[in-house]
């Protein structure tokens, strides 16, 4: 791994404001982001993040390497709940097999930010059309993760939830809405509209990114200790799962694009974990999956993993590929 990315990445402001969020939940300071704020905060770097992906579309002319980069993030939302599932069956119920599996087909809006503002930082390319590939790995992994559940469960009482009241909530989900509609957005705007809110979506992103990636220390710090007492199993995942994945699809994704913005951006999609939007479909679809499980795993362990040594290693394997 090459160590001067490593240590840009490890000093990188941002990710040191979550390394203080980490450490005010240690030393037990009242240290904390009001939850109003922090939820505006989440919803400020979605919006941004998927205005200024609609104007690189709107820059970009539509080609056979988008609509691949289209497919091949829906298949790996696809794919890696299947046989994550699988896996977990061996220590988890069925419930929280599934729910733990959605969770890591999923995506990690803020990781995916996270890794932009890296590739910013070391001044590497990439493509606006990501951010849509971001948007349409949301939904299918909840899908497959109920589906799962409503498959392999010994009781199948007809007392569930309907399946279009859960692809409805996927798709209308606050994180899919507001990324998926801002990139509709960034995409109709003239270049001279959108230099207009240039101050709003691009010249306080970093700062706001600080602010929530404190947030996040503070909130994973939290979950953490909790967490550890549930076993080991549950923490290797954690961490050796997305390894895996993001690994593979670190050489696999040369096949779709030869950009290595991209391919790290695809590597992060497919190693991290969601706790925004498969938390908020698990509520309602499938109640008795513990979120004391999936939500520390992606929060507290995933994301901090990804975020320090991930993005460095994916990176990596990309250049030696």
């Amino acid at each position: 791994m090459d160590l001067h990315l490593l240590i840009d990445n490890l000093t990188n402001p941002a990710l040191l404001f979550f390394f203080l969020g980490l450490l005010a939940v240690q030393v037990k300071s009242d240290l904390c982001i009001p939850e109003n704020s922090s939820k505006f905060i989440s919803l400020y770097l979605l919006l941004s993040i998927g205005f200024k992906g609609g104007q690189e579309l709107a820059h970009s002319e539509f080609n056979i390497e988008i609509l691949w980069a289209l497919l091949f993030g829906i298949f790996l939302a696809l794919l890696v709940p299947v046989y994550t599932y699988f896996i977990l069956r061996r220590k988890f119920t069925v419930e929280n097999a599934g729910a733990i599996a959605a969770a890591y087909g999923s995506v990690s809006a803020v990781t995916f930010v996270t890794t932009i503002s890296f590739l910013e930082l070391e001044q590497i390319p990439f493509s606006g059309h990501m951010v849509a590939v971001m948007a349409l790995m949301e939904a299918p992994s909840i899908m497959i993760g109920l589906s799962l559940m409503t498959l392999f469960k010994k009781n199948k009482k007809k007392d569930g939830v309907p399946m279009k009241k859960v692809l409805h909530h996927a798709l209308t989900n606050g994180s899919v809405l507001i990324i998926l509609g801002s990139l509709v957005i960034g995409l109709l705007a003239s270049e001279a509209q959108a230099e207009g809110i240039k101050p709003f979506t691009t010249d306080i992103f970093k700062g706001f990114l600080a602010v929530f990636l404190l947030d996040m220390g503070i909130t994973s710090g939290r979950k953490l200790s909790d967490f550890i007492k549930k076993g080991w199993f549950a923490l290797i995942f954690a961490i050796i799962i997305p390894v895996i994945n993001g690994s593979a699809v670190a050489v696999l994704s040369g096949l779709v694009t030869e950009s290595a913005g991209n391919r790290l951006l695809f590597a992060i999609l497919a190693a991290s974990a969601s706790y925004i939007a498969v938390p908020a479909a698990m509520k309602i679809a499938a109640p008795k999956a513990n979120p004391g499980l999936y939500i520390p795993m992606a929060l507290a362990i995933t994301f901090p993993f990804n975020i320090t040594l991930g993005m460095p290693l994916y990176l990596c394997i990309i250049n030696l590929s």
